[in-house]
């Protein structure tokens, strides 16, 4: 069974619009305050997820950098699916790392689940075909 789901254009293009937002402005974040940044992780509960994967203000400068590549893709929507699961994956450990641990906080990590929601979208979902989708 072949169910189509017809959903205006401009609704995703602003969806991909304010959902590259947030990884612009942690990207220019991570590249301008590296120290800032590699201090947070280092306070962070499940730090030890972070100096899993190796040198921290490497990783601070890697996750920068995708954010800003893959951030300005979501943002004009090149390679949409790429960008989405390349933020993905580098949304994912950041959560595990700082938000998990703030557990008396729960709105950061709700924040960055939703994020993760918004970027299923555009994994799960082809908008090379922009005839099946309706104004």
């Amino acid at each position: 069974m072949n169910s189509q789901i017809l959903v205006s254009r401009h609704s995703i293009q602003l969806f991909r619009v304010m959902l590259s937002g947030i990884f612009l402005v942690a990207s220019l974040h991570h590249l301008f305050n590296i120290e800032k940044t590699v201090k947070r992780i280092d306070q962070a509960n499940f730090k030890g997820i972070a100096y899993y994967f190796g040198n921290l203000e490497l990783l601070v400068i890697l996750s920068g950098v995708v954010m800003l590549i893959a951030g300005f893709g979501l943002l004009i929507g090149f390679k949409t699916r790429w960008a989405a699961i390349s933020l993905l994956v580098v949304l994912i450990p950041i959560t595990l790392t700082i938000q998990l641990g703030q557990i008396s906080s729960l709105g950061p990590l709700f924040k960055n689940i939703a994020i993760a929601g918004g970027l299923l979208f555009f994994i799960l979902n082809n908008f090379k075909n922009q005839e099946t989708t309706k104004n």
